[in-house]
């Protein structure tokens, strides 16, 4: 469940980090979500390492390939996002949202496929 709430917050703050009728975007809200979300993932990542029994080798087989297409996808979003003119605290906020959506979505299907096979 702490893992379901890491990606609602990680999304949530790249949508609230969406520009108004005026252009102003308050960064305040979605700085402290994509926080509280890369502590969360923090959380996880010390928890899973704690896993009595857990099947390393399934996790990173399963991990490296989901890793590798979320990075894929996280580019070409990253790549929309500069084409499209966003700049400055606005881009940096998206672009650390999809860094810990990239690596939180793959960690819980490496930990899925690893911890029930």
């Amino acid at each position: 469940m702490l893992a379901l709430r890491n990606v609602t917050s990680s999304n949530s703050s790249s949508v609230r980090a969406r520009p108004p009728q005026n252009g102003h975007v308050p960064l305040g809200l979605p700085v402290v979500l994509l926080a509280a979300s890369a502590l969360v993932m923090a959380a996880n990542v010390l928890a899973l390492s704690r896993v009595p029994g857990f099947n390393w080798d399934a996790f990173f087989g399963v991990a490296k390939w989901a890793l590798l297409a979320y990075a894929v996808i996280a580019g070409m979003l990253e790549f929309i996002f500069v084409n499209d003119g966003t700049r400055g605290g606005v881009l940096v906020v998206l672009t650390l949202s999809l860094l810990v959506y990239a690596v939180h979505v793959p960690l819980l299907i490496g930990f899925t496929v690893a911890r029930y096979q």
